[in-house]
């Protein structure tokens, strides 16, 4: 298996990224789950860093749902995986189609928007305005979350405006989420074979990596109990909007 030929400062920064993203997924079910691939991409071409990071997702999901096991909504999730099977063909389309560059754009304009909705609660003040929203509602976010979840793995946000409008408990909201997220995963699997982004160097980074899997899940299910949501995410965005902003730059200088 050859091994990929990326430079020394990727591997600290890889590592604290697949570590915030456990904890997001394994403590507060979604969020800074998308940052991962946006801090990657600063050393490599987001096609790699999604492909590495696919594999581990799909580990951590096997752990996350182990930890919330029969503590979701399946309701909720017959209403918005249908869209999100839809976005995730766009979203592999969208991935075939563009240059590297137009998909460090998007991804840049993606990790910022994400931040500025977590700093100024936008997503918070739509839910709060909306009266409950029904299937059709579900349909659509699961969509958008389907398409961004297979850019970036950043389905996170789009799922939250519809899941938090039904007012579930926190521990069902998570488990919800972890099992949203390990179907949406796993799909993504046939087109990023397809695009070519299983290849073998990025399955070689993913299983060194795969180690801080479990730790970052175990990590994230401690801190559901005992930090704060708001705490973390202020953190983990602020990395996120910085990071963002550099995806932007070097997209429209090179």
């Amino acid at each position: 298996m050859p091994w990929p030929d990326f430079p020394l400062a990727f591997y600290p920064v890889a590592i604290v990224a697949i570590l915030l993203t456990g904890i997001a997924k394994g403590g507060f079910g979604t969020g800074s789950g998308g940052i991962a691939v946006p801090l990657m991409s600063i050393f490599i071409a987001p096609p790699e860093a999604a492909g590495i990071m696919l594999p581990i997702l799909c580990a951590m999901d096997l752990f996350s749902v182990h930890a919330y096991r029969g503590r979701w909504s399946g309701a909720h999730l017959k209403i918005m995986l249908p869209g999100a099977l839809v976005g995730i063909g766009i979203g592999a389309l969208a991935f075939g189609a563009l240059p590297v560059n137009g998909i460090r754009l998007l991804l840049g304009l993606i990790a910022v928007t994400f931040a500025l909705n977590q700093w100024f609660r936008i997503t918070e003040r739509l839910v709060s305005r909306m009266a409950k929203p029904g299937p059709a509602a579900g349909a659509f976010w699961g969509a958008v979350s389907g398409f961004t979840s297979t850019l970036a793995h950043a389905g996170g946000p789009p799922f939250s405006v519809y899941m938090l409008a039904q007012k579930l408990d926190k521990t069902v909201f998570v488990g919800t989420s972890v099992a949203f997220f390990l179907a949406v995963n796993y799909v993504k699997l046939v087109p990023y074979y397809f695009l070519g982004q299983l290849n073998t160097s990025n399955l070689a980074a993913a299983l060194l990596f795969a180690p801080l899997a479990p730790l970052g899940i175990r990590l994230g299910v401690w801190m559901h109990r005992v930090i704060s949501q708001r705490a973390f995410y202020h953190v983990s965005y602020a990395l996120l909007l910085v990071t963002g902003a550099k995806l932007i730059w070097d997209a429209l200088t090179h």
